[in-house]
């Protein structure tokens, strides 16, 4: 099972977009695929989730390990198919922050060893400075300031190398291809 959570080899430039519901990571994915004409990795636990929902099913801790092996199935599966630049919609940190906050404290041991061992060169997090919108599976409108702290504290307590996302989404895209652009140049 430890193999499932592991990352494979590559060359390429991971930029994970990492942060609260609801402040413009996949939309921010896609455009910096697009800009970058390169592929990026879905969030797997929203497909999860919803396909749960459409059952009456609610998540549970017993969802996490299941949420953290498809999300790295599929970085793992997009990774054979770029040479230069992955875009990631979300990581396995952000799964273990999601099952800390949700369960209580709750992160199975191997989500937390590897959620830390694999390795992206920049974390963009995404500021709680835009709207709120309900899709039927955010559920946390109230929380955003507690949430976000959770993903900050999460990456300076790894040491990760971040920076903040802030203002319209627009503003967020010029930032991010500033720093991408300086690590391609690398």
């Amino acid at each position: 099972m430890e193999e499932t959570l592991k990352q494979i080899d590559s060359n390429c430039i991971k930029v994970v977009l990492f942060g609260p519901e609801s402040t413009g990571k996949t939309v921010l994915a896609k455009q910096l695929a697009e800009y970058y004409k390169t592929l990026w990795v879905p969030e797997f636990s929203r497909l999860y989730a919803e396909e749960k929902a459409n059952n009456n099913e609610r998540l549970t801790k017993k969802d996490v390990l299941p949420i953290a092996k498809g999300q790295m199935a599929l970085e793992n599966l997009i990774t054979k198919q770029v040479t230069n630049l992955l875009i990631c919609d979300t990581n396995l940190l952000e799964t273990k922050v999601y099952s800390e906050t949700y369960y209580n404290g709750y992160s199975p041991r191997l989500l937390n060893k590897f959620a830390t061992e694999n390795e992206y060169n920049i974390y963009f997090l995404t500021n709680i400075d835009i709207p709120w919108e309900d899709d039927g599976i955010r559920d946390k409108p109230n929380e955003r300031e507690d949430m976000f702290k959770a993903f900050q504290n999460e990456l300076i307590k790894n040491k990760l190398p971040y920076v903040l996302l802030s203002g319209s989404l627009a503003q967020r895209l010029k930032i991010a291809i500033k720093h991408i652009d300086k690590l391609l140049k690398k």
